[in-house]
């Protein structure tokens, strides 16, 4: 009997390792059963969206080999009862064969998947799945020894692929099951769902067990392993029963060093502790940190770790064990209830490391097994107890759920105990829970379960079946369609291809399209960066069909249709022979000659392969190759080319004389007797230079057909063009050109036809200079040259003259002149199709016109020009100056228009003189008028009274000359000259415009003097007035 363990230690940590068993895919190999078992699969997921999980068995008898199909999700999870035909074998004939059980498990989402089995309630123990990261090449057996002759042991594999190549190899004899090997090796081809289980009993004093623990098991693509006792007893009391020691095993590239447990329910060395399997020679094992080593073990040898090697944290009655190795290896810990030896059972424990989970979510019915009637999932006994034990990190918060309630914290009581050897780790140990589980942690955690009954127990583990992540495929096997996974869990991933990194493969998958060596960094918290080991991608077999015609003997030249690697002549494999003639390899050049039977003609095919040069990542191609054996027919064909002057440019290469698709070379020749004779072969067939006539071909193919053809060359028509004529309106900004479109020049009435454009005739033969913009080209009157191609390609050039229509501007239309207050008439005169004025008026003239600025738009021969004219006010007269001579006053005028009138003191008797006589002393109004007649301008100026003769003798009559009364004049100046022009003196403002007939303060003589006065008259346009005369001296003495 066995008392139940469940020891749940949930690891997560890769490509379904982190989360480890929770995956897509689950497959569980049968095992060995010494008695009847009832079992069932239990199902649960953290998804909650539900989904289906389909369970199939290459056994099974149903519609696509389903043995059931469950819905599952976060909170609600299935059990399916298993039957044993599709999962157990308990007969010699199904042992050390090739059978059909196993069970293979999919779904939509990851999910957990655990066996629970029972033998009434005598017997059980739980088969924790680990999803993809059970499958692998290369495992180690574990069983645990016993003396007891009723024990056994059970390792059974099961392919995940067709073609699986399955070795196993242990170290001295071992009596089977079903099978009697002569040597300590055993190999075994599998298909898909193909399972073959290796099982013996214990053997004298147990050592047929012990000659297989260690056994190697290898594979050339992935399978699963199920090892372990069905039943066995590992105490050492033999006699006291037996129970199901059983689990599902992880290949040697999860394995790690690193471990932690924690005693379950017994307290007896013997029936507490764990297995050791070394996976390479001088493997080194320490307990509880531990400097001495307490043994070394060689590859598949086993270590048997003592009950009393867990350490007693106080007196909490919680103990734990830490075990640590040089190198990777199997570590199975041994479980059992309250000393019972009949309660034994054991479990792979994953290794720890910082990529652990945060959370394990969820773990379903751990206190329930398929014990009720017809294997339904029932609480055995009321009275059991189960324990959950957590690992965590230190320092970590941990919390607990049970059926989705409020999360709970351990007590004080409940942990945290440290972990004798490692201060990065501690434990809890909790009492009395049921249900579905979920744990939660802020750093990485693992946990475990383990109870029973006085009777029976059970266990398993669920979770963390790495040490580091792994790839794995997540489907197909080669390149094209291989898809690669690590788990999804990861924070980063960066993939790398030969150690270099891959450009935007930064998810958990990628898709290899190049073969080689493939690795993934991932990273998840504070935890060091780590790169998974290899996984080889190679590229999957090319398969090709090929077809072509033949005449004759045919060399085929493997060749690869897409890989750069060179064909090895020494892997051309000719897999289908001919039906219709012969193929022969020759094995040093891995070439292939195709000969067909005389006179035959029709179809043919041969398949070969090939491979290529490459050291690791060899391409091989397959190619099926049809062959039409064809006659070699030749038919005269005519061919033909633009023509220049009478002759043209010839490609003879485009001449199809034969009528099939098989390679030849031709030879050209001008006369059938140069072909005939092998003459004056034309060394450049493709730019051949002829007029019309003919040319001569000769044909050869590799397999040496001949034939010769008459080539006919002849010529395209040439494009009928005729001149053209555009004319544009100038240009605004530049009157000289216009903007032509060329394209609309009328060169040739045929289509279609292409045209290009060119500035000179010359350009337009070379084809140099092409214009550019040919729908707006800017250009004086001249021409241009159009190259007219037809649909042959064949031109002729044609001219295009170019013809700008100038402005035609009005010559009467001119700016005129009138008073500010007159009125005029502007007119460009007739001729033209149409006025439009800035005034709005449309028409030829318009009238009343005051003084400003205007335009008329005139349109003539479809172009139209702006003309602007102004009228302007005429320019009025301005008097310049006035000069007086005693009575006498002349008006000096320039501006406006001559000639002028002239009047003084009102405008109404003018005369055309400017002079005027007889003016009064005294103030008077000049006014002076141009010939416009406007407004007259006129200068108001001072007559003064003039003095003639002075008598400066002191008697105060006739002593000065005073010209003080014009002091507020403008400038005004006084000077007086001797006869002979000598400047006598000069009235200012310092002698107040007075002279009392003295020089240098010296009188004068008696005589007569000249003198001049000027001033500027106070108006706007300060008119300058001058006055002349003569004045007696008359001085007595």
């Amino acid at each position: 009997m066995k008392r139940f363990l469940l020891s749940l230690v949930l690891i997560f940590i890769t490509s379904t390792s982190l989360f480890a068993q929770r995956d897509t895919e689950h497959w569980i190999a049968p095992f060995y059963a010494s008695s009847s078992t009832t079992q069932a699969v239990y199902l649960s997921t953290d998804s909650v969206t539900p989904f289906d999980v389909t369970v199939t068995s290459k056994s099974s008898t149903a519609p696509g080999n389903v043995v059931g199909v469950v819905t599952i999700s976060k909170g609600d999870p299935k059990i399916l009862t298993i039957p044993s035909a599709n999962i157990s074998v308990n007969t010699a004939a199904n042992a050390f064969n090739i059978i059909d059980r196993g069970l293979y498990l999919k779904g939509a989402k990851p999910f957990f998947c655990t066996l629970r089995l029972v033998s009434s309630t005598t017997h059980g123990e739980i088969l924790t799945s680990k999803g993809k990261a059970g499958t692998g090449k290369e495992f180690f057996v574990v069983a645990t020894p016993s003396t007891a002759t009723s024990s056994n042991f059970t390792a059974g594999v099961l392919a995940t692929e067709d073609n699986t190549v399955v070795t196993a190899t242990w170290n001295t004899a071992v009596t089977f099951i079903g099978g009697a090997p002569t040597t300590t090796t055993n190999t075994v081809t599998l298909n898909k769902g193909d399972s073959f289980v290796y099982a013996g009993l214990a053997g004298a004093s147990g050592q047929n067990i012990n000659n297989f623990i260690g056994a190697k098991i290898v594979a050339n693509k992935p399978i699963t392993l199920t090892n372990g006792n069905v039943n066995g007893n590992f105490g050492s009391v033999t006699s006291g029963g037996s129970d199901i020691i059983l689990d599902q095993s992880v290949p040697v590239e999860r394995l790690g060093s690193t471990f932690a447990m924690v005693r379950t329910r017994s307290s007896s060395a013997d029936l507490e502790g764990g297995i050791i399997v070394a996976t390479e020679n001088n493997t080194q094992v320490f307990l509880n940190g531990s400097g001495t080593s307490v043994a070394t073990l060689n590859q598949g040898q086993m270590y048997r770790i003592s009950g009393n090697d867990y350490v007693a944290q106080g007196a909490s009655g919680h103990f734990n064990m830490l075990v640590t190795t040089s190198k990777n290896v199997y570590l199975y810990q041994l479980v059992s209830i309250l000393n019972q030896n009949e309660t034994g059972g054991f479990n792979y424990i994953p290794p720890l490391n910082c990529f652990l989970p945060r959370k394990i979510d969820e773990l379903p019915k751990i206190d329930e097994m398929p014990t009720g009637t017809g294997g339904t999932s029932v609480v055995p006994m009321t009275s059991q107890n189960i324990k959950l034990n957590i690992i965590t990190e230190a320092g970590a918060t941990v919390t607990y759920t049970t059926n989705g309630g409020a999360p709970i914290t351990p007590t004080a009581a409940q942990g945290p105990f440290p972990l004798n050897g490692s201060t990065a780790w501690v434990t809890y140990g909790i009492e009395q829970v049921s249900g579905n589980l979920t744990i939660i942690s802020n750093k990485a955690v693992t946990a475990g379960i383990n109870g029973g009954y006085n009777t029976s127990g059970y266990g398993g583990y669920f979770a963390g079946f790495s040490s580091i992540p792994i790839i794995a495929k997540q489907i197909g096997d080669c390149i094209p369609g291989i898809i690669l996974e690590v788990d999804d869990s990861y924070e980063t991933y960066q993939w790398y291809l030969n150690n270099s990194p891959i450009t935007g493969a930064t998810t958990h998958t990628i898709t290899p399209t190049a073969a080689g060596n493939y690795t993934v960094k991932v990273t998840m918290g504070t935890c060091p960066p780590v790169t998974t080991p290899i996984y080889k991608v190679f590229a999957c077999l090319q398969q090709t069909t090929q077809t072509i015609n033949i005449c004759g003997t045919k060399a085929i030249v493997p060749t690869f249709t897409n890989s750069t690697q060179t064909p090895v002549p020494g892997t051309v494999v000719i897999i289908t022979q001919p039906t219709k003639g012969t193929a022969t390899l020759n094995p040093a050049t891995g070439v292939i000659t195709y000969i067909p039977n005389p006179g035959y003609l029709g179809p043919d095919k041969i398949v070969y392969k090939f491979c290529g040069n490459a050291t690791e990542f060899i391409d091989c191609e397959q190619v099926t190759l049809n062959l039409n054996v064809v006659p070699f027919v030749l038919t005269d064909r005519t061919i033909r080319a633009c023509q220049y002057a009478g002759n043209g440019f010839f490609d003879l290469t485009t001449a199809n004389v034969t009528d099939n698709a098989i390679p030849t070379t031709k030879k050209f020749y001008p006369t059938l007797a140069d072909l005939n004779a092998n003459t004056n072969q034309i060394t450049n067939p493709t730019n051949y230079f002829s007029g019309l006539g003919s040319v001569y071909v000769r044909v050869l193919t590799a397999e040496g057909c001949v034939g010769n053809a008459k080539i006919t060359l002849d010529f395209f028509p040439t494009p009928v063009v005729k001149e053209a004529t555009l004319t544009e309106c100038f240009l605004e900004n530049n009157e000289t050109q216009a903007r032509f479109n060329l394209v609309s020049a009328n060169v040739t009435a045929e289509t279609p036809v292409t045209k290009k454009f060119y500035p000179t005739s010359t350009d337009a033969s070379n084809g140099t200079n092409e214009i550019i913009g040919v729908d707006a080209y800017l250009s004086g009157n001249g021409s241009v040259y159009a190259r007219v191609f037809n649909s042959n390609g064949c031109y002729a050039i044609a001219k295009i003259n170019l013809k700008v229509t100038p402005p035609k501007r009005s010559p009467i239309l001119v700016d005129k002149y009138i008073c500010i207050d007159d009125r005029t008439t502007l007119d460009p005169g007739s001729g033209y199709q149409s006025y439009r004025w800035s005034t709005g008026a449309t028409t030829q003239s318009i009238t009343e016109v005051a003084v400003g600025d205007y335009w008329v738009i005139l349109q003539d021969a479809g172009c139209s020009v702006k003309q602007f004219v102004s009228v302007k006010k005429a320019q009025d007269p301005v008097i310049t100056s006035i000069e007086i001579a005693n009575n006498t006053a002349t008006v000096m005028v320039s501006g406006g228009i001559a000639p002028y009138q002239y009047s003084v003191d009102g405008i109404t008797n003018w005369q055309d003189s400017n002079v005027f006589t007889n003016l009064t002393r005294g103030q008077h109004t000049f006014y002076v008028k141009d010939s416009f007649n406007c407004t007259p301008v006129s200068v108001e100026v001072t007559v003064p009274n003039l003095v003639n003769a002075i008598t400066p003798n002191g008697d105060n009559v006739n002593d000065y000359i005073d010209y003080r009364e014009l002091a507020y004049k403008d400038n005004l100046t006084f000077v007086i000259y001797d006869r002979y022009g000598n400047k006598i003196f000069t009235g200012d403002k310092s002698n107040n415009y007075r002279w009392d007939g003295t020089h240098s303060n010296k009188k004068i003589l008696t005589g007569t003097y000249w003198y001049h006065i000027n001033w500027n008259e106070p108006n706007e346009a300060k008119t300058p007035i001058k006055y002349t005369g003569w004045i007696l001296v008359k001085n007595r003495e």
